[in-house]
């Protein structure tokens, strides 16, 4: 049977790393592939009895079909803890509850592309949003981004020129895959060009309250003076990413938008985990949870930088990131990452190849690399795995 599909397929592709992640699923492989949190740390016993509580408590409810928005005293938590961690303003009617954030990216590519339209990331961004707006076949536009985030001026540049802009996506914290934070200035002058154009933005921050070093920074909707930015969350990596809750903070008038796609999508997120992450946030402190987790993982990054220091002795470069799950491998001129990821395979050891986090140009000098969900000893075997791999490349085996 020959199927005849839509057009917009043409342009679809299997996640490179759940691809990747098939291969690591093997016991011998070290990943520093997936983004994965560390399991140790998921709240298993207080979820096995919130679990209870809730079937006791209102079992016949959480049943049932529910409300598109939410829950609503999910909804106030979640914009009460924005309102505290990033100085925004917002209320409970500001809050959409979505299955995980990645829904998010699939209904504002519904909402706001036409084919042609423009969409503008930084450079290198994150894959899957990629990958969720390519359905929509609208243009990628690729802003120039350094260690300090996008730079203003090429944005401004780029919108001047660019008619069709429609929205722009960036992840200001900790940003999959470079691990960078945007500087309190960068956002600031971001802010200024997007009132200039009044072109929609939609922020995404899964990792900004992972911060282990320096002081957290406002969120650009903390600065949003004209109703310009959505703010994406989720619990997948402060709580666990099995229960798929992610949210929707927006103007009241985008929300209804909002709404509207998501009720024709899955009519509303599972009743049930929203009130199991709800009643964990008022038995347990969700503050001393992060904690925990952020103890963890800086102590493994700390130990990936350290190791890196002592076995990449060839030029190879990264980032430092004060907080998130990645940093970004620099290799040297004239080495393809490739090659360099291809035999890191034969090796038993993976990263994800840069190429992958460029819409339009490939860059083949970068590798991203996570390190919240191995323990240390094969942190350190990963690394001299790498370094191996890179040195046999380098000398032509």
């Amino acid at each position: 049977m020959e199927y005849k599909f839509a057009q917009r397929m043409a342009g679809m592709q299997a996640s490179a790393v759940r691809e990747i992640l098939k291969v690591t699923q093997r016991p011998e492989v070290i990943s520093f592939a997936g983004g994965l949190p560390a399991p140790e740390l998921f709240p298993v016993a207080e979820i096995g009895k919130v679990c209870e509580e809730v079937c006791e408590a209102e079992g016949h409810k959480v049943l049932q079909y529910a409300t598109t928005e939410g829950r609503p005293t999910l909804r106030a938590k979640i914009a009460d803890r924005m309102n505290r961690k990033y100085r925004s303003h917002l209320k409970a009617e500001n809050i959409l509850i979505t299955t995980g954030s990645q829904q998010n990216l699939d209904m504002a590519g519904k909402i706001f592309f036409d084919q042609g339209d423009v969409v503008l990331m930084e450079s290198p961004t994150y894959l899957a949003a990629i990958n969720a707006f390519k359905a929509y076949q609208p243009v990628f536009k690729e802003v120039p981004t350094d260690e300090k985030g996008m730079i203003p001026e090429e944005l401004d540049k780029i919108l001047a020129e660019t008619p069709r802009a429609k929205l722009i996506y960036v992840i200001p914290d900790f940003q999959n895959p470079t691990g960078i934070c945007w500087t309190l200035e960068r956002r600031q002058k971001f802010m200024e060009i997007i009132n200039k154009y009044e072109i929609p933005v939609l922020e995404d921050n899964p990792y900004g309250e992972l911060r282990y070093e320096g002081e957290t920074l406002p969120s650009l909707q903390s600065m949003d003076t004209k109703d310009l930015v959505m703010a994406m969350g989720t619990f997948s990596k402060t709580f666990c990413p099995g229960l798929r809750i992610g949210w929707l903070a927006a103007p009241v008038t985008l929300m209804k938008e909002f709404v509207k796609v998501k009720q024709s999508a899955d009519l509303h997120t599972s009743a049930f985990d929203q009130a199991i992450i709800d009643r964990y946030m008022d038995e347990y402190s969700l503050d001393e949870h992060v904690a925990e987790i952020n103890k963890l993982y800086k102590h493994r990054r700390d130990l990936l930088l350290k190791t890196m220091e002592e076995t990449f002795t060839d030029g190879t470069t990264w980032t430092h990131p004060e907080g998130g799950l990645f940093l970004w491998l620099t290799f040297p001129e004239g080495v393809s990452a490739r090659k360099v990821f291809d035999k890191c395979i034969e090796k038993n050891v993976a990263g994800v190849l840069g190429e992958f986090f460029y819409p339009n140009i490939k860059n083949d000098r970068h590798m991203r690399i996570n390190y919240s969900n191995m323990p240390d000893d094969r942190i350190v075997e990963g690394v001299r795995r790498m370094a191996e791999a890179l040195k046999e490349i380098k000398e032509g085996k």
